[in-house]
């Protein structure tokens, strides 16, 4: 693999224009605790619980799935309703919120069963539920229990038609897998149904990878036409598309030209994000790992020029169980950034946050948004909270048992 100065778009004009964004664009984010009590903080989702128009925060807690009500602005408390508890013995590990129906209020499905030693009995390892809204949302929500695999690890809604859409969840195991070898992983497409009590027909999309552990959905069609999906797991990075009706795997040449960058080594990936529409793809390497990357490609569907040169950018090596990362432009530099996070302390014996700004050579290491024992990140997320036009980020914290927003101050 090809290790190059850190720019990681083709065009020197580009270069120039982040690089002197970077100069005037410091970031600059104040810190508030949302909840210091969580017991490990797995996984969130945003979305408007209450139907009042905010943005609520949806986390998915070692036993209970709860929701923060946003309070409207920057220093009020966010009050917390738990929805599901104790769903089965074992912890609790994935959530997905998203408004399917058009009435303003997220629908909400959410992973359990997490036990990943164990691959080979799915009454002891997984579980799928969705779970059915009552009239008050702040009241415990119906628990529906779909079927699932073993090791249920990551879910998220992606829109597959103009009125349908499906839940996408991804195991970290394959049945019956040791130490990653074995059976691939299942990868199930849920189609939402009319009756959520009803059967929910499902659309395998992959079984070929292993030790599967995050994954991203981008919708670039209307009604659904261009969804696809790109995983990371043990093999690397695998691009999938829903077309006509069926899950595919996408192996036209702007993938191939662009995967071998991801498909490179043994020991896999663990977090993935794109850049700018898919222009380029984020990371964190292996899975667990210490190592940021950039891979210049194309991650999409549109058509675009053929790349003549791709380039992998390693931005840092400073994390210890990197396992958070969000890509969006925070500072109005009309480029994406990264947010990452990493939970054990690294050589520095600090935990935290710090944002990315691809191309800008003379700050490699990133900006400090949390650099302490505050916040040992479990997963990131970033809305705009307070609807100021700019993106905030929200953090769990697995061994600091808290939830943070990180409020963006760019104006």
């Amino acid at each position: 693999m090809k290790i190059v100065p850190a720019f990681w778009l083709s065009g020197l004009c580009l270069a120039c224009a982040l690089a002197a964004s970077a100069q005037t664009n410091a970031p600059n984010f104040k810190i508030q605790v949302v909840d210091n009590q969580i017991s490990i903080g797995y996984g969130l989702a945003i979305g408007d619980v209450d139907g009042d128009g905010k943005p609520d925060i949806l986390l998915a807690d070692q036993k209970e799935f709860v929701w923060y009500r946003n309070p409207g602005d920057k220093t009020s408390s966010w009050k917390r309703y738990v929805m599901a508890a104790n769903l089965t013995p074992q912890d609790n590990v994935c959530i997905a919120a998203r408004d399917l129906d058009g009435d303003g209020r997220v629908e909400v499905a959410v992973g359990a069963g997490w036990n990943p030693a164990e691959t080979s009995d799915s009454t002891k390892s997984g579980a799928v539920f969705y779970l059915m809204r009552p009239q008050d949302p702040t009241q415990h929500w119906e628990a529906i229990r779909l079927p699932h695999e073993v090791t249920t690890h990551r879910m998220r809604w992606a829109k597959t038609g103009k009125d349908n859409y499906q839940l996408i969840v991804v195991p970290l195991h394959g049945y019956g897998n040791k130490n990653g070898e074995g059976h691939g992983v299942r990868i199930w497409g849920y189609a939402f149904p009319n009756d959520p009590r009803s059967t929910w027909k499902r659309y395998l999309i992959d079984s070929t990878m292993h030790l599967t552990h995050n994954f991203e959905i981008w919708e670039d069609g209307d009604n659904g036409s261009a969804t696809g999906i790109i995983v990371a797991s043990k093999e690397g990075g695998n691009i999938f598309q829903w077309t006509k009706k069926k899950w595919r795997s996408y192996d036209k040449e702007a993938a191939s030209n662009s995967l071998p960058l991801l498909n490179n080594g043994i020991e896999g990936i663990g977090e993935i994000r794109r850049l700018n529409g898919g222009k380029a793809i984020a990371t964190i390497q292996p899975m667990h790992g210490n190592l940021l990357q950039v891979e210049s490609g194309n991650y999409s569907f549109k058509k675009s020029k053929k790349l003549t040169e791709k380039e992998v950018d390693v931005l840092t090596d400073m994390f210890s169980q990197g396992h958070a990362l969000v890509c969006g432009d925070f500072l109005g530099a009309g480029t994406d950034q990264i947010v990452a996070g990493w939970r054990n302390p690294n050589a520095e014996g600090k935990v935290g946050i710090r944002l990315f700004k691809p191309g800008e050579n003379d700050k490699v290491t990133g900006y400090s948004l949390d650099d302490s024992v505050r916040m040992a990140c479990e997963d990131l997320q970033a809305a705009d909270l307070d609807g100021d036009g700019d993106l905030d980020i929200i953090a769990s914290g697995r061994a600091t048992l808290n939830v943070l927003i990180y409020w963006n101050q760019r104006k």
